[in-house]
């Protein structure tokens, strides 16, 4: 790919642009040590919800989608669109809480929910986990994923393709370093409009390409082959095998993603809990009425409008590169995009690529270097107390976290260096975390619930992985079950066996935190909510979770011309969109404003 005057000239209005808005937010961000890493809580919801969905607009994402949907059609999405059903209840269920704790960090929480030297313990333990470990494993596997993309369309030593990725996450740290969470999020937007118009203007180009004729002749041409290609909804079978495994499911699987995986499995960008990158942006809202707004608005951009553009390439594939050998698929979305962009769009291409990376990359650093800060440093380390005066300390803190983000750059790069597929870890993370999840739900609702709680959720889905892969031959999704079994036994089992938490510490995190659910004599230091709001919570999550797929449904339908269909599920929408919106004025008069 040859890269001309123009091509240039966006890309530097891209970086440009970039800059602008971080030098908007330079002066804002470094007030204090809550400024850089939260923005001041004072995000609107529409930056915030775009925000998270950027944060999970992975390099590796149309590849991935791509790579399902020509193995699987359409309806192989269902790996991950079951994950709704755990956003939703994110949303409803534990938004507002997170804005209501007012901690910086979710480790910080551990202190606020747990007691004693064990609760000191897993917060600098979780936090040097996650920094040191699994946040440098993710930058390093969109650096990778960034390598093998720049390989393909450019075709140059690997040597090059390094200080063209140094260069990247070079200016990510450096717009995350001028202007703190405030800034990043509102690049994040900027990204995410330029990375959708690209794919957009990508699945156009190859729908337009002679070999495919549009919508009407991808249509025919993938009904020629199988019809199962289009269909939304997988076949259920009653066992492993199939005679059409492309388009089915075994019944043991399906009940692992819709029944288990949403809620038991922690990965970086679907917690159960809602931790992470959603957490993060959750506190830096104005309320928590807008905690909430934000992330249900992410919800519906993240799975009714982002992947329909990689979907449609995704089926344009079948077509285009029949003769694909495994594990060569990922590539062919690059492929395809670079084949058959028009000439002149190079540019939009690139800046399409960088902003995807960028996103990703400054929103672990900025994710990373607050848990290094303010759950290391600051807890640990030089605590606030050392301070004479409140300027003093927080000129130190902030300077402190953009010492380490410029730290883990350094590192990840490094890192980064070491890999060239890291694919299969992903399966490893997942059904390593199996049972993690429901501890992270629970530990909002059950006074029993503990450190030690978490601590076994943590380290036995580890044991079993090594038992089950030692002496037995069951693979993902399969073995969630034994897994998730497993683990819930020993965390039931370990939660009874130890001391519950300090009586202060849950009068206190009933007092601030006023949660529903199972906190025995502790409900005194909760308001008494009534029926109805516990009905408009469950309703406002079910309605959102139909509101949303049937959404999502009415928009590939009209992409494909198939307008009474399309009517049908707008229809759906639109009537389940009439109940969540009056949950919700239930559940915003009741407290969370």
């Amino acid at each position: 790919m040859d890269l001309g005057f123009t091509d240039w000239t966006i890309i530097s209005l891209f970086v440009l642009i970039t800059f602008l808005i971080g030098f908007r937010f330079k002066k804002s961000s470094s007030k204090s040590i809550h400024d850089f890493f939260l923005g001041g809580r004072n995000l609107p919801w529409y930056i915030a919800g775009l925000s998270m969905v950027a944060t999970v607009f992975v390099i590796d994402g149309p590849a991935m989608i791509t790579e399902i949907v020509s193995k699987k059609g359409i309806s192989g999405n269902w790996i991950w669109w079951s994950l709704l059903i755990g956003g939703t209840f994110t949303t409803f269920f534990l938004a507002n809480l997170w804005r209501r704790a007012n901690v910086l960090t979710e480790f910080e929480f551990i202190e606020l929910r747990y007691s004693g030297k064990v609760a000191a313990f897993l917060r600098g333990f979780k936090s040097l986990y996650f920094t040191l470990f699994l946040n440098i494993l993710i930058i390093a596997w969109v650096s990778v994923a960034m390598i093998n993309i720049l390989r393909v369309f450019f075709n140059l030593p690997d040597l090059q393709l390094y200080i063209y990725l140094a260069i990247a996450m070079f200016i990510a740290a450096a717009y995350s370093v001028l202007s703190g969470l405030k800034g990043i999020a509102f690049i994040n937007v900027f990204q995410f409009v330029i990375t959708l118009a690209g794919s957009i203007v990508i699945s156009a180009a190859i729908l337009a390409s002679y070999k495919i004729s549009g919508i009407s002749g991808l249509k025919i041409q993938l009904n020629e082959i199988s019809a199962d290609y289009l269909n939304y909804f997988p076949k259920i079978t009653f066992s492993g095998g199939s005679s059409v495994p492309a388009f089915s499911i075994s019944i043991t699987a399906l009940l692992a993603y819709l029944g288990i995986q949403w809620w038991a499995s922690w990965t970086p960008q679907y917690e159960p809990g809602g931790g992470g990158y959603m957490a993060q942006r959750i506190m830096s809202t104005k309320s928590e009425k807008e905690s909430i707004i934000a992330t249900l608005f992410y919800q519906i951009v993240n799975y009714a409008i982002r992947p329909w553009p990689w979907i449609i390439v995704g089926l344009c594939i079948i077509i285009l590169y029949p003769q694909t050998s495994d594990g060569d698929e990922k590539m062919n979305y690059y492929i395809a995009a670079g084949q058959y962009m028009p000439y002149g769009f190079s540019g939009l291409l690139i800046i399409t690529l960088f902003g995807a990376y960028m996103s990703v990359i400054s929103a672990q650093l900025n994710l990373g270097a607050s848990f290094l800060a303010n759950d290391v440093y600051k807890r640990f380390i030089v605590r606030k107390e050392k301070f004479k005066d409140d300027k003093r300390k927080n000129k130190h803190y902030v300077l402190i976290s953009k010492l380490i983000t410029i730290l883990l750059m350094g590192i990840s790069l490094y890192v980064a260096t070491f890999f060239e597929s890291i694919t299969d870890i992903w399966e490893f993370l997942i059904a390593c975390s199996s049972g993690l999840g429901l501890v992270l739900i629970l530990r909002w609702f059950w006074w029993r619930i503990n450190a030690w709680s978490e601590i076994t959720a943590i380290t036995v889905p580890f044991i079993l992985v090594y038992i089950i892969n030692l002496f037995a031959d069951v693979e993902f999704p399969d073995n969630l079950f034994i897994i998730t079994g497993g683990t819930t036994f020993a965390t039931v089992l370990i939660t009874y066996l130890t001391p519950a938490d300090n009586k202060e510490v849950l009068e206190k995190f009933c007092q601030r935190i006023k949660p529903i659910g199972f906190w025995g004599k502790y409900s005194q230091f909760s308001p008494k909510y009534p029926v109805r709001y516990f009905l408009a919570l469950f309703m406002s999550w079910i309605s959102s979770i139909i509101m949303i797929y049937s959404f999502m449904f009415f928009v590939g339908k009209l992409i494909f011309g198939e307008y009474l269909p399309a009517f049908g599920w707008l229809l759906a929408a639109i009537i389940y969109f009439a109940f969540l919106r009056g949950a919700m004025k239930v559940i915003f008069s009741q407290g969370s404003g």
